[in-house]
């Protein structure tokens, strides 16, 4: 497969119109000798798709939901989630000091695009 990749765009064309030919070919050998061949290139006959019912698609469905039931049910009770730590809390000294390191940040910022 890696060789079609090498292939340029004229050698792909020139190697597509031969196998038209070698197909068309056997057709007309065919006809002449009144055989129902089937050529080379032909593609293999699709299999049947196989089909389910819908009874057998309820038993497939109910054994499944019986095998869940049976696990989750035989799970311990989860433990709680603990706890999240409360909030830290920021004095007013600390607010008023990072505010203020804030400011003076955004109008260095501010005076810098001027």
């Amino acid at each position: 497969m890696s060789s079609i990749i090498s292939l340029s765009v004229q050698q792909l064309r020139r190697a597509a119109g031969l196998k038209e030919k070698i197909q068309s070919l056997e057709k007309e050998f065919a006809r002449l000798l009144g055989s129902t061949v089937a050529s080379a290139a032909s593609p293999a006959p699709k299999k049947k798709k196989f089909k389910m019912s819908a009874a057998a698609k309820a038993k497939i469905s109910a054994a499944a939901k019986a095998r869940w039931a049976k696990i989750k049910g035989s799970k311990p009770a989860a433990k709680p989630a603990p706890k999240a730590k409360g909030k830290g809390k920021m004095s007013a000294a600390a607010k008023a000091k990072l505010s203020a390191k804030m400011k003076a940040l955004w109008a260095a910022r501010k005076a810098a695009k001027k």
